[in-house]
Protein backbone atom coordinates (compact mmCIF):
# COMPACT_ATOMS: atom_id res chain seq x y z
CA UNK A 1 0.00 0.00 0.00
CA UNK A 2 1.36 3.34 -1.00
CA UNK A 3 2.38 5.77 1.74
CA UNK A 4 -0.24 8.83 1.13
CA UNK A 5 2.02 12.22 0.19
CA UNK A 6 1.65 15.44 2.20
CA UNK A 7 0.09 18.37 0.11
CA UNK A 8 1.76 20.85 0.03
CA UNK A 9 -0.30 23.90 -0.98
CA UNK A 10 0.51 27.79 -2.28
CA UNK A 11 4.42 26.71 -2.96
CA UNK A 12 3.74 28.35 -6.30
CA UNK A 13 6.90 29.71 -8.70
CA UNK A 14 8.99 29.03 -5.19
CA UNK A 15 8.74 25.10 -5.85
CA UNK A 16 10.66 24.46 -8.60
CA UNK A 17 13.80 24.86 -5.91
CA UNK A 18 12.49 21.97 -3.92
CA UNK A 19 14.14 18.46 -4.19
CA UNK A 20 10.69 17.00 -5.27
CA UNK A 21 9.57 18.93 -8.70
CA UNK A 22 5.95 17.20 -8.35
CA UNK A 23 5.28 19.27 -4.97
CA UNK A 24 5.23 22.79 -7.61
CA UNK A 25 1.85 24.25 -7.20
CA UNK A 26 0.13 26.81 -9.87
CA UNK A 27 -0.27 30.02 -8.20
CA UNK A 28 -3.78 30.93 -7.82
CA UNK A 29 -5.52 33.54 -9.47
CA UNK A 30 -8.05 35.71 -6.53
CA UNK A 31 -10.56 38.02 -7.45
CA UNK A 32 -11.21 40.67 -4.80
CA UNK A 33 -14.59 42.31 -5.84
CA UNK A 34 -16.02 44.02 -7.94
CA UNK A 35 -17.88 44.78 -4.67
CA UNK A 36 -15.82 44.39 -1.73
CA UNK A 37 -16.35 46.21 1.81
CA UNK A 38 -13.04 47.24 1.95
CA UNK A 39 -12.83 49.36 -1.56
CA UNK A 40 -14.85 52.56 -1.28
CA UNK A 41 -16.82 52.21 -4.19
CA UNK A 42 -17.04 49.31 -6.76
CA UNK A 43 -13.53 48.25 -7.61
CA UNK A 44 -12.45 45.02 -8.81
CA UNK A 45 -8.87 43.22 -8.19
CA UNK A 46 -7.55 40.74 -9.99
CA UNK A 47 -4.81 39.48 -7.51
CA UNK A 48 -2.12 36.29 -8.42
CA UNK A 49 -1.26 34.97 -5.59
CA UNK A 50 1.47 32.41 -4.26
CA UNK A 51 0.79 31.46 -1.18
CA UNK A 52 -0.78 34.45 0.73
CA UNK A 53 2.31 36.77 -0.73
CA UNK A 54 1.00 38.62 -3.57
CA UNK A 55 3.04 38.21 -6.89
CA UNK A 56 0.63 40.69 -8.78
CA UNK A 57 -1.88 43.12 -8.63
CA UNK A 58 -4.58 44.24 -11.62
CA UNK A 59 -6.93 46.71 -10.28
CA UNK A 60 -9.76 46.98 -12.94
CA UNK A 61 -12.02 49.69 -13.06
CA UNK A 62 -15.31 50.19 -14.95
CA UNK A 63 -17.89 49.27 -13.29
CA UNK A 64 -19.27 52.29 -11.67
CA UNK A 65 -19.06 54.09 -15.28
CA UNK A 66 -21.58 57.13 -16.04
CA UNK A 67 -19.53 58.32 -18.93
CA UNK A 68 -19.77 61.60 -17.21
CA UNK A 69 -17.39 63.49 -19.76
CA UNK A 70 -19.86 62.64 -22.57
CA UNK A 71 -22.71 63.94 -20.68
CA UNK A 72 -21.22 67.55 -19.99
CA UNK A 73 -20.76 67.52 -23.77
CA UNK A 74 -24.89 67.83 -23.81
CA UNK A 75 -25.64 69.83 -20.80
CA UNK A 76 -25.17 73.50 -20.12
CA UNK A 77 -22.39 75.39 -17.96
CA UNK A 78 -25.00 75.34 -15.13
CA UNK A 79 -26.02 71.60 -15.55
CA UNK A 80 -22.26 70.26 -15.65
CA UNK A 81 -21.92 71.44 -12.31
CA UNK A 82 -24.80 69.10 -10.94
CA UNK A 83 -22.70 66.44 -12.51
CA UNK A 84 -19.46 67.23 -11.98
CA UNK A 85 -20.05 67.30 -8.51
CA UNK A 86 -21.10 63.37 -8.24
CA UNK A 87 -17.59 61.93 -9.27
CA UNK A 88 -15.98 61.89 -5.81
CA UNK A 89 -18.80 62.39 -3.47
CA UNK A 90 -16.79 63.16 -0.95
CA UNK A 91 -15.53 66.42 -2.05
CA UNK A 92 -18.69 67.56 -4.12
CA UNK A 93 -18.00 71.18 -3.29
CA UNK A 94 -14.31 71.04 -4.57
CA UNK A 95 -15.52 69.17 -7.58
CA UNK A 96 -18.10 72.05 -8.91
CA UNK A 97 -15.10 74.28 -8.06
CA UNK A 98 -12.88 73.17 -11.04
CA UNK A 99 -15.32 73.46 -13.42
CA UNK A 100 -16.50 77.33 -12.50
CA UNK A 101 -12.96 77.72 -12.37
CA UNK A 102 -12.09 76.83 -15.35
CA UNK A 103 -15.73 78.31 -16.99
CA UNK A 104 -14.72 81.71 -15.56
CA UNK A 105 -11.43 81.76 -16.95
CA UNK A 106 -12.19 81.42 -20.23
CA UNK A 107 -15.12 84.05 -20.19
CA UNK A 108 -13.13 86.56 -18.34
CA UNK A 109 -15.38 87.12 -15.21
CA UNK A 110 -13.93 88.61 -11.98
CA UNK A 111 -15.42 86.98 -9.49
CA UNK A 112 -16.59 89.49 -5.71
CA UNK A 113 -13.85 89.17 -3.35
CA UNK A 114 -16.72 88.05 -0.94
CA UNK A 115 -17.25 85.28 -3.07
CA UNK A 116 -13.54 84.43 -3.26
CA UNK A 117 -13.64 83.90 0.36
CA UNK A 118 -16.51 82.17 0.51
CA UNK A 119 -15.47 79.52 -1.97
CA UNK A 120 -11.61 79.40 -0.10
CA UNK A 121 -13.62 78.55 2.89
CA UNK A 122 -16.21 76.34 1.82
CA UNK A 123 -13.43 74.17 -0.10
CA UNK A 124 -11.08 73.98 3.21
CA UNK A 125 -14.34 72.45 5.38
CA UNK A 126 -15.20 69.83 2.75
CA UNK A 127 -11.71 68.70 2.96
CA UNK A 128 -12.00 68.26 6.57
CA UNK A 129 -15.13 66.44 5.90
CA UNK A 130 -13.38 64.39 3.52
CA UNK A 131 -10.65 63.48 5.60
CA UNK A 132 -13.23 62.80 8.51
CA UNK A 133 -14.47 59.76 6.29
CA UNK A 134 -11.00 58.19 5.76
CA UNK A 135 -9.95 59.05 9.22
CA UNK A 136 -12.86 56.76 10.51
CA UNK A 137 -13.28 54.08 7.89
CA UNK A 138 -9.22 53.02 7.51
CA UNK A 139 -9.71 52.36 11.10
CA UNK A 140 -12.40 50.28 10.65
CA UNK A 141 -11.20 48.38 7.47
CA UNK A 142 -8.80 46.71 9.66
CA UNK A 143 -10.64 45.98 12.79
CA UNK A 144 -10.87 49.43 14.96
CA UNK A 145 -14.76 50.10 15.07
CA UNK A 146 -14.57 52.97 17.77
CA UNK A 147 -13.26 55.50 15.48
CA UNK A 148 -15.58 55.79 13.11
CA UNK A 149 -17.37 57.05 16.21
CA UNK A 150 -15.41 59.90 17.33
CA UNK A 151 -14.83 60.66 13.43
CA UNK A 152 -18.56 60.88 12.75
CA UNK A 153 -18.81 63.19 15.78
CA UNK A 154 -16.87 65.66 14.02
CA UNK A 155 -18.32 64.99 10.94
CA UNK A 156 -22.01 66.14 11.93
CA UNK A 157 -20.64 69.25 13.65
CA UNK A 158 -19.04 70.45 10.23
CA UNK A 159 -21.75 68.90 8.10
CA UNK A 160 -24.41 71.27 10.06
CA UNK A 161 -22.87 74.16 9.07
CA UNK A 162 -22.02 72.85 5.67
CA UNK A 163 -25.81 72.26 5.43
CA UNK A 164 -27.22 75.26 6.61
CA UNK A 165 -25.15 77.25 3.74
CA UNK A 166 -26.04 75.34 0.73
CA UNK A 167 -28.65 72.93 2.01
CA UNK A 168 -27.02 69.96 0.76
CA UNK A 169 -25.24 67.59 3.00
CA UNK A 170 -22.85 65.59 0.58
CA UNK A 171 -24.02 67.37 -2.92
CA UNK A 172 -23.82 70.94 -2.22
CA UNK A 173 -24.80 72.24 -5.57
CA UNK A 174 -23.52 76.01 -4.05
CA UNK A 175 -21.30 77.52 -6.95
CA UNK A 176 -22.25 79.04 -9.40
CA UNK A 177 -20.23 80.57 -12.95
CA UNK A 178 -19.19 83.85 -11.74
CA UNK A 179 -19.30 83.27 -7.91
CA UNK A 180 -21.85 81.74 -5.33
CA UNK A 181 -25.65 80.77 -5.33
CA UNK A 182 -26.41 83.35 -2.31
CA UNK A 183 -25.16 85.23 0.45
CA UNK A 184 -24.85 82.81 3.83
CA UNK A 185 -27.47 83.19 6.16
CA UNK A 186 -26.98 85.57 9.25
CA UNK A 187 -24.96 84.62 11.75
CA UNK A 188 -24.00 81.71 10.15
CA UNK A 189 -19.94 82.84 10.73
CA UNK A 190 -20.13 82.40 14.20
CA UNK A 191 -21.77 79.07 14.10
CA UNK A 192 -19.17 78.07 11.62
CA UNK A 193 -16.63 79.28 14.15
CA UNK A 194 -18.13 77.85 17.03
CA UNK A 195 -18.59 74.32 15.16
CA UNK A 196 -14.70 74.26 13.75
CA UNK A 197 -13.76 75.09 17.61
CA UNK A 198 -15.80 72.42 18.71
CA UNK A 199 -13.96 69.99 16.13
CA UNK A 200 -10.22 71.48 16.98
CA UNK A 201 -10.92 70.94 20.87
CA UNK A 202 -12.26 67.07 20.46
CA UNK A 203 -9.66 66.10 17.79
CA UNK A 204 -7.05 64.51 20.12
CA UNK A 205 -9.31 62.12 20.83
CA UNK A 206 -9.45 60.63 17.47
CA UNK A 207 -5.57 61.25 17.79
CA UNK A 208 -5.33 59.55 20.98
CA UNK A 209 -7.58 56.82 19.84
CA UNK A 210 -5.38 55.43 17.20
CA UNK A 211 -1.76 56.85 16.94
CA UNK A 212 -0.76 55.06 19.41
CA UNK A 213 -2.41 51.94 19.09
CA UNK A 214 -0.06 48.90 19.64
CA UNK A 215 -2.60 46.98 16.61
CA UNK A 216 -2.98 49.73 14.82
CA UNK A 217 0.67 50.45 14.55
CA UNK A 218 1.69 46.92 13.86
CA UNK A 219 -0.75 46.66 10.97
CA UNK A 220 0.50 50.35 9.15
CA UNK A 221 4.08 50.80 9.91
CA UNK A 222 6.53 49.92 7.77
CA UNK A 223 3.98 48.17 5.23
CA UNK A 224 2.41 49.49 1.36
CA UNK A 225 5.45 51.65 1.46
CA UNK A 226 5.21 53.74 -1.80
CA UNK A 227 8.69 55.77 -2.65
CA UNK A 228 8.52 59.38 -4.05
CA UNK A 229 9.99 58.19 -7.45
CA UNK A 230 6.86 55.91 -7.78
CA UNK A 231 4.71 58.39 -6.25
CA UNK A 232 5.84 60.60 -8.99
CA UNK A 233 6.26 58.18 -12.11
CA UNK A 234 2.46 57.21 -11.56
CA UNK A 235 1.15 60.63 -10.92
CA UNK A 236 -0.06 60.35 -7.48
CA UNK A 237 -0.55 63.58 -5.79
CA UNK A 238 -2.41 64.74 -2.53
CA UNK A 239 -1.94 63.36 0.85
CA UNK A 240 -0.60 59.72 -0.58
CA UNK A 241 2.14 61.53 -1.96
CA UNK A 242 3.00 63.99 0.55
CA UNK A 243 3.21 60.96 2.91
CA UNK A 244 6.06 59.80 0.30
CA UNK A 245 8.01 62.92 0.65
CA UNK A 246 6.38 64.93 -2.70
CA UNK A 247 6.12 68.59 -1.59
CA UNK A 248 3.88 69.18 -3.99
CA UNK A 249 0.28 71.52 -2.76
CA UNK A 250 -1.45 73.73 -5.52
CA UNK A 251 -2.82 75.71 -3.13
CA UNK A 252 0.64 77.55 -2.06
CA UNK A 253 2.48 76.29 -5.84
CA UNK A 254 -0.35 77.56 -7.89
CA UNK A 255 -2.53 79.41 -5.31
CA UNK A 256 -6.28 79.92 -6.49
CA UNK A 257 -9.00 81.24 -5.19
CA UNK A 258 -7.87 83.24 -1.98
CA UNK A 259 -4.59 81.21 -1.04
CA UNK A 260 -2.00 83.28 -2.18
CA UNK A 261 -3.19 85.58 0.25
CA UNK A 262 -3.03 82.76 2.95
CA UNK A 263 0.02 80.69 4.74
CA UNK A 264 -0.78 77.33 3.57
CA UNK A 265 1.55 74.85 5.24
CA UNK A 266 2.12 71.32 3.51
CA UNK A 267 2.33 68.43 5.21
CA UNK A 268 4.81 65.63 4.24
CA UNK A 269 6.26 62.49 5.88
CA UNK A 270 9.29 60.61 3.99
CA UNK A 271 8.59 56.82 4.80
CA UNK A 272 5.59 56.65 2.26
CA UNK A 273 4.23 53.72 4.50
CA UNK A 274 0.41 53.41 5.36
CA UNK A 275 0.94 54.99 8.52
CA UNK A 276 2.36 57.96 7.09
CA UNK A 277 -0.38 58.16 4.63
CA UNK A 278 -2.62 58.32 7.75
CA UNK A 279 -0.84 60.85 9.87
CA UNK A 280 -0.77 63.41 6.77
CA UNK A 281 -4.71 63.10 6.72
CA UNK A 282 -4.60 63.62 10.29
CA UNK A 283 -2.46 66.55 10.32
CA UNK A 284 -4.34 68.25 7.42
CA UNK A 285 -7.43 68.29 8.99
CA UNK A 286 -5.92 70.74 11.60
CA UNK A 287 -4.26 72.81 8.95
CA UNK A 288 -7.53 72.79 6.91
CA UNK A 289 -9.30 74.26 10.15
CA UNK A 290 -6.52 76.82 10.81
CA UNK A 291 -7.21 78.07 7.14
CA UNK A 292 -11.03 77.91 7.79
CA UNK A 293 -10.19 80.20 10.99
CA UNK A 294 -8.32 83.00 8.93
CA UNK A 295 -10.90 82.78 6.14
CA UNK A 296 -13.81 83.21 8.67
CA UNK A 297 -11.80 86.30 9.53
CA UNK A 298 -11.57 87.86 6.34
CA UNK A 299 -15.26 86.91 5.02
CA UNK A 300 -16.90 88.88 7.98
CA UNK A 301 -14.33 91.74 7.24
CA UNK A 302 -15.75 92.33 3.48
CA UNK A 303 -18.77 93.19 2.23
CA UNK A 304 -20.74 92.86 -0.89
CA UNK A 305 -22.17 90.60 -3.50
CA UNK A 306 -21.48 86.56 -3.72
CA UNK A 307 -22.10 86.47 -7.61
CA UNK A 308 -21.75 88.53 -10.83
CA UNK A 309 -25.02 88.79 -13.21
CA UNK A 310 -24.79 86.97 -16.31
CA UNK A 311 -27.42 86.84 -19.21
CA UNK A 312 -30.06 83.47 -18.69
CA UNK A 313 -27.72 81.35 -21.27
CA UNK A 314 -24.20 81.47 -20.30
CA UNK A 315 -21.94 80.52 -23.12
CA UNK A 316 -17.91 80.58 -23.18
CA UNK A 317 -16.43 81.84 -26.07
CA UNK A 318 -14.41 80.19 -28.37
CA UNK A 319 -11.34 78.45 -26.91
CA UNK A 320 -9.92 76.10 -24.52
CA UNK A 321 -7.99 76.26 -20.65
CA UNK A 322 -7.04 73.70 -18.38
CA UNK A 323 -8.30 74.39 -14.17
CA UNK A 324 -6.93 72.39 -11.88
CA UNK A 325 -7.26 72.72 -7.83
CA UNK A 326 -6.12 70.93 -4.89
CA UNK A 327 -9.03 68.49 -3.43
CA UNK A 328 -8.78 66.79 -0.49
CA UNK A 329 -7.78 63.42 -2.13
CA UNK A 330 -5.07 65.17 -4.75
CA UNK A 331 -4.95 67.06 -8.30
CA UNK A 332 -8.51 67.51 -10.03
CA UNK A 333 -8.27 69.06 -13.65
CA UNK A 334 -10.91 70.02 -16.01
CA UNK A 335 -9.28 70.61 -19.69
CA UNK A 336 -12.44 72.51 -21.09
CA UNK A 337 -12.62 73.30 -24.93
CA UNK A 338 -15.38 75.63 -26.11
CA UNK A 339 -16.47 76.41 -29.78
CA UNK A 340 -18.80 79.04 -28.73
CA UNK A 341 -22.08 77.62 -27.79
CA UNK A 342 -23.81 76.89 -24.68
CA UNK A 343 -22.75 73.61 -23.91
CA UNK A 344 -18.48 72.16 -23.76
CA UNK A 345 -17.06 70.95 -26.87
CA UNK A 346 -14.96 68.71 -25.11
CA UNK A 347 -14.27 68.68 -20.81
CA UNK A 348 -12.01 66.21 -19.74
CA UNK A 349 -11.69 65.84 -15.98
CA UNK A 350 -8.58 64.63 -14.64
CA UNK A 351 -9.13 63.21 -11.32
CA UNK A 352 -6.74 62.16 -8.11
CA UNK A 353 -8.18 58.95 -7.28
CA UNK A 354 -7.86 57.55 -11.10
CA UNK A 355 -4.04 58.44 -10.90
CA UNK A 356 -3.51 57.37 -7.23
CA UNK A 357 -4.91 53.62 -8.06
CA UNK A 358 -2.50 52.92 -10.84
CA UNK A 359 0.14 52.72 -8.07
CA UNK A 360 -1.47 49.95 -6.84
CA UNK A 361 0.53 47.82 -9.21
CA UNK A 362 3.90 48.59 -7.77
CA UNK A 363 2.70 48.63 -3.89
CA UNK A 364 0.72 45.25 -3.72
CA UNK A 365 3.01 43.14 -4.92
CA UNK A 366 5.36 41.27 -2.58
CA UNK A 367 2.90 41.87 0.43
CA UNK A 368 0.54 39.26 2.24
CA UNK A 369 -2.76 39.09 1.43
CA UNK A 370 -3.79 39.97 5.23
CA UNK A 371 -1.71 43.57 4.64
CA UNK A 372 -3.94 43.58 1.27
CA UNK A 373 -6.92 45.65 3.06
CA UNK A 374 -4.48 47.98 5.11
CA UNK A 375 -3.05 49.16 2.54
CA UNK A 376 -6.03 49.71 0.04
CA UNK A 377 -7.59 51.46 2.52
CA UNK A 378 -4.58 53.78 3.01
CA UNK A 379 -4.61 55.06 -0.81
CA UNK A 380 -8.04 57.00 0.49
CA UNK A 381 -9.57 57.01 -3.48
CA UNK A 382 -13.33 57.16 -4.40
CA UNK A 383 -14.26 54.86 -6.86
CA UNK A 384 -16.92 57.02 -8.27
CA UNK A 385 -13.49 59.27 -9.13
CA UNK A 386 -11.50 56.22 -10.44
CA UNK A 387 -14.03 55.79 -13.82
CA UNK A 388 -15.61 59.01 -13.72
Amino acid sequence: MDTPRELVVGLGSGAEQLADPDLATADMVLNIGPQHPSTHGVLRLRLTLDGERVKAAEPIIGYMHRGAEKLFEVRDYRQIIMLANRHDWLSAFSNELGVVLAVERLMGIAVPDRAVWLRTLLAELNRVLNHLMFLGSYPLEIGAITPMFYAFRERETLQAVMEEVAGGRMHFMFNRVGGLKEEVPAGWTRRCRDAIASVRRRLPDLDDIIMRNEIFLARTVGVGVLSAEAAAAYGVSGPVARASGLDLDLRRDEPYLAYDRLDVPVVTRTAGDCHSRFECLLEQVHVSLDLADACLSEVDRTTGPVNVRLPKVVKAPEGHTYAWTENPLGINGYYLVSRGEKTPWRLKLRTASYANIQALCTLLPGCLVPDLIAILGSMFFVVGDIDK
